[in-house]
């Protein structure tokens, strides 16, 4: 008898079934998490950080947009260092401006894209003088128009200064989402819709920091700290460290 042929639909095994192949793109990982442990893993996060705080440091809503602008591209840290002694000599916009582009350059020069972030922060600063009476709008249009300002800054700003239930997605927010996963997507915007979608409405105040603060700390790009992870008998990353 010769040999079985394919078939033109698929393939078939040693045992004779028949494979289909998968039409279309196949899943990007596991399955979303169902709203019962979503809900699960925010109690464990807000049990063990009731009071989750940014760790950029500011002093008023100005210094907080001017430091998340800062921060793009850098640690947290790296910008603490450069903006303590910058909001000691200009903590609102009209005193950042008197200083200059060339004496804010100074200040920020450990910074990567220092030069940019420089003009930028000064553009802004006019910006919000001429347009805001030197204040922080509390629009996201308004504040997506400033330059240097886009949806991720926008939405740190709207959540920490103005107590907006809005989540900022960066790149730790961005992989714990699709790691455990919250949200599998490919972009930080629809991961953003995703998550403020799917997330409690009482936890999506602070869902924002309990995110990167877990993405920052726990569940680590390279070499997630699965062991000491409070959500791991939840999460269905593959690859968990042992």
């Amino acid at each position: 008898m010769p040999p079985r042929k394919p078939s033109p639909r698929g393939k078939t095994t040693a045992g004779g079934s028949l494979v289909t192949p998968l039409r279309g793109k196949p899943e990007a990982g596991p399955r979303p998490l169902p709203p019962e442990a979503v809900e699960e893993v925010f109690a464990r996060l807000s049990a063990a950080n009731p009071q989750p705080k940014a760790e950029l440091q500011f002093v008023n809503p100005y210094t907080l947009l001017v430091a998340v602008v800062l921060s793009a591209q850098a640690t947290d840290k790296g910008v603490n260092l450069a903006t303590a002694p910058l909001f000691a000599v200009a903590d609102t916009p009209e005193k950042m401006v008197a200083l200059g582009e060339e004496r804010v350059r100074g200040f920020i020069r450990t910074i990567g894209l220092f030069n940019t972030k420089a003009r930028n922060v000064i553009a802004l600063s006019q910006a919000l003088i001429e347009r805001h009476g030197g204040a922080v709008p509390a629009s996201r249009a308004d504040l997506e128009v400033l330059p240097g300002v886009g949806s991720k800054t926008a939405s740190v700003v709207l959540n920490v200064a103005f107590g907006v239930e809005t989540i900022a997605v960066d790149t730790h927010i961005f992989r714990v989402s699709n790691r455990l996963p919250l949200v599998v997507a490919s972009t930080t915007d629809k991961v953003q819709a995703g998550l403020e979608a799917i997330v409690p409405a009482r936890y999506r105040l602070n869902a924002h920091h309990w995110l990167i603060l877990f993405g920052r700390y726990v569940c680590k790009a390279r070499r997630p700290e699965c062991p000491a992870c409070l959500v791991s008998d939840l999460c269905r990353y593959p690859a968990k460290t042992i």
